[in-house]
């Protein structure tokens, strides 16, 4: 079988060069653009603190003044394959 099956996307980098959009750089070499609309939250922040990302666990990201955490699979719109507990 050919192609990215089995490959976990793991985040490598976030950025927010292209307005109304962002772009997720995954460690396997693709790259993915997102409207930023689909996150109402990540919109709410101002330039400096969408900024101010980090990586979880390389499939999960949040930003300093954000009390959110996202998951890849809701990038990729497959939220329903990951389950995250908080603790």
């Amino acid at each position: 079988m050919e192609g990215l099956y089995r490959i976990k996307p793991k985040i490598k980098k976030i950025d927010f060069i292209e307005r109304g959009k962002f772009k997720i750089e995954l460690k396997d070499g693709r790259a993915i653009l997102v409207p930023i609309s689909y996150f109402p939250s990540i919109k709410k922040l101002n330039k400096d603190q969408r900024n101010k990302w980090y990586i979880i666990d390389d499939q999960m990201f949040s930003f300093e003044k954000s009390n959110e955490v996202f998951h890849i699979e809701q990038v990729l719109g497959k939220e329903n394959e990951y389950k995250f507990v908080c603790k």
